[in-house]
């Protein structure tokens, strides 16, 4: 892409980011990106987050979905192999998620499983409606594999898809949860794709998940690619 290009494409995303009022917002309440509201909308609606709560937020950076769920009084874990800067209230793990020596540190810090795990991760698009899916299924299934490693059994899981990938990832949801439920927030962009999953009360027996030692010396990792390796930020 040429200098003139990119300048141009820069020019519209700051002049888009200017005019819209949930980026306004997130600035003046000090929320790290906009997507904060596409949190707090699925919040209100089926009430995730309760003072105390052991949340993880995978693929956390810049950290506007840790933020939140710290100010609800939670108590949240953020890992992503991106840096990410100092949240009020969360601490921060740097690393693969699904790399077998984090998980014993991650249920150290959050003091258990995880009782609701976050992610709002994304691969990055390519453009191509057809491997944009395939890609969001992908990273949806890894994400649900890991379930068993961080997540206690009734707990809740909010992940976030593109139209199209529901299909493919309803029913391996559906065989984990009691309820599941897709949602497509206000705060989403008008020209976005995504969605969002709701996951209500784990069932890891259900599926055939195997709940991990205590330990966190369970089963290593499936061996695909980090979901958190490569994805487009949260906006």
């Amino acid at each position: 892409m040429s200098r003139r290009r990119r300048s141009a494409s820069s020019r519209r995303w700051l002049e888009r980011q200017a005019r819209d009022p949930w980026v306004r917002r997130a600035r003046a309440e000090g929320f790290r990106a906009r997507s904060v509201y596409k949190l707090e909308e699925m919040d209100r609606r089926f009430r995730l987050l309760r003072r105390g709560a052991r949340v993880l937020d995978i693929g956390a950076a810049p950290g506007s979905w840790s933020q939140y769920a710290a100010r609800r009084g939670c108590r949240v874990v953020a890992v992503d192999r991106l840096e990410m800067a100092p949240v009020e209230g969360v601490r921060f793990v740097r690393g693969d998620v699904r790399d077998p020596a984090l998980w014993r540190r991650l249920r150290a810090e959050l003091g258990g499983p995880a009782e609701v795990v976050l992610s709002d991760l994304a691969p990055d698009a390519i453009g191509d409606r057809v491997t944009d899916r395939l890609r969001a299924e992908a990273v949806a299934e890894e994400i649900l594999a890991l379930l068993p490693e961080v997540l206690a059994p009734g707990g809740l899981l909010v992940l976030k898809l593109v139209a199209g990938a529901e299909a493919a990832i309803r029913p391996l949801a559906a065989a984990r949860f009691a309820r599941v439920r897709f949602v497509r927030p206000r705060a989403t962009r008008a020209e976005s794709s995504e969605l969002y999953l709701v996951c209500e009360d784990y069932r890891p027996q259900a599926a055939g998940d195997a709940t991990p030692p205590a330990s966190g010396t369970g089963a290593g990792s499936t061996g695909a690619s980090s979901p958190s390796a490569s994805r487009a930020p949260r906006s």
